[in-house]
């Protein structure tokens, strides 16, 4: 990703505002070990106490990258229980993201954190309406099916 992605101003711009970015080699130990990198690129999203919340493995192309980044920082809110922020960033990867592989993910977890803030299941039968009309071969919209009996 160093001759591709990285050097794009939106993904410098996304790493250097969002991120608090760390570089280690993939056979630095321990750190290689704990975190299970088996392979080059592994970015790993982490929270402030150092808990893992999303990764990817591989080449990611700049929107890709970027998008995936947004992601893991929605999930470190959404596991953390600040549904307000997650709901803030699922919605950014939906509008300025959409055609990319975080997309459906981010539309159902919309879903499960508009559920879980305000404890309507509307946002569980718009996720699944969602996934159902704009990626509906996605394994997302699979894992939605139940709620459109909602």
């Amino acid at each position: 990703m160093d001759a591709v992605s990285y050097p794009q101003e939106a993904v410098a711009e996304f790493v250097s505002t969002r991120t608090v970015p760390l570089r280690i080699p993939a056979d630095a130990q321990p750190h290689a070990t704990n975190f299970g990198v088996r392979w080059t690129p592994t970015l790993v999203t982490l929270d402030r106490d150092g808990t893992e919340h999303h990764r990817t493995v591989g080449f990611l192309p700049p929107e890709e990258l970027i998008a995936s980044l947004l992601l893991g920082s929605a999930k470190c809110h959404f596991d953390a229980g600040r549904f307000s922020e997650a709901l803030t960033e699922f919605d950014e990867i939906l509008a300025r993201h959409p055609k990319t592989d975080a997309a459906p993910e981010a539309a159902f977890l919309q879903g499960v954190a508009g559920y879980k803030h305000t404890h309507d299941p509307k946002p569980l039968k718009a996720a699944y309406e969602k996934l159902a009309a704009v990626y509906p071969d996605s394994p997302w919209a699979k894992r939605a099916l139940p709620y459109r009996l909602l």
